[in-house]
């Protein structure tokens, strides 16, 4: 018999309901499980450590293990998949459906392992992911754009959608015509909410960030007139045109800042200040009462990161 659900899990309405994985810290990683007529999927997982909490929310919803056909990773950064094989051992009717580029790491994750460790070195992996556990290739599917699937005859079909990655898909639910975006369409962090609603900004983490491609990514989502978006970062918003054009600005101003502080020395900082100061203008504009110091400290992680990707995204020229 289904129970009253966790905590950290969100009923967002019509059979999607939003898993806070606890990465980082609350609500800044969600995965996403989506119900229909008892057979369910999950969208994007978190890291090793949020496979309790979804496996918890199963329970509560009083759906069983084999009641899920679906894992989908919108692409294979770890706060995103690296609990995909994890969580694949106890689900024995899934098939793990992702991009083309990514497949070989959900089944041999020792190149994404260290890869990962360059950017955040040991220490920080072995305390935030765990060890990554493969997947057997034979429940891997790879996605191809404009690829229709179905969860009990719920409609879903995937888009190619790199800028952030070039491994990285959107998947769109027809019934609340809304994309599940992973990165695709930046961060909210409801921190941020003000009377004017939701804000977000662009992530552009290493190391294959390429804002021409991101650009006619976010134009494609909205072309299908979406009611809403479902962030990774974080939970559902709407208002999608507004936040569309935002993002777009936002892009913009960072691409060009990044271009001017391309031959800066202590280049690094510079591209860290720089983004916070974008922000920073843009929060206040939104009417966020927040500082600049708390905002950068809210932020330290995504300013770090986008720094790093911005860098490699100049160096390739």
């Amino acid at each position: 018999m289904p129970s009253a659900l966790p905590p950290y899990a969100q009923v967002l309405g019509d059979g999607v309901f939003a898993v806070d994985t606890g990465f980082h810290r609350e609500r800044f990683d969600a995965a996403y499980l989506l119900v229909q007529s008892g057979r369910a999927a999950f969208i994007d997982t978190g890291t090793n450590h949020a496979v309790p909490r979804l496996l918890a929310t199963l329970d509560a919803l009083g759906l069983a293990r084999d009641d899920v056909d679906w894992v989908i990773p919108t692409h294979v950064h770890l706060d995103h998949a690296g609990g995909a094989g994890l969580l694949m051992r106890e689900l024995p009717l899934a098939q793990l459906l992702v991009h083309p580029r990514g497949a070989r790491h959900m089944i041999d994750p020792s190149a994404l392992w260290q890869g990962a460790t360059a950017v955040y070195g040991a220490e920080e992996m072995a305390r935030s992911y765990g060890v990554l556990v493969p997947v057997p290739a034979a429940r891997v599917q790879t996605s191809h754009d404009g690829m229709r699937l179905s969860v009990a005859g719920r409609g879903l079909r995937i888009a190619e959608t790199p800028g952030h990655a070039r491994h990285h898909h959107c998947i769109w639910d027809e019934t609340t015509r809304g994309w599940f975006t992973g990165d695709t369409f930046g961060l909210s962090y409801r921190e941020f909410d003000t009377a004017q609603g939701a804000w977000l900004m662009p992530t552009t983490t290493p190391v294959q960030f390429e804002p021409d491609a991101l650009r006619g990514s976010i134009h494609r989502l909205l072309a299908a007139q979406p009611s809403c978006m479902y962030l990774t970062h974080f939970g559902r918003v709407g208002e999608v045109p507004r936040l569309g054009a935002l993002l777009l600005s936002l892009l913009d101003s960072l691409v060009a800042m990044a271009q001017a502080e391309r031959h800066a020395p202590a280049r690094h900082e510079r591209l860290k200040q720089g983004q916070l100061e974008l922000f920073a203008a843009s929060l206040d504009a939104h009417g966020c009462p927040w500082g600049r110091e708390a905002i950068a400290q809210l932020l330290q992680m995504d300013l770090e990161l986008n720094a790093q990707g911005l860098a490699i995204w100049l160096d390739r020229g």
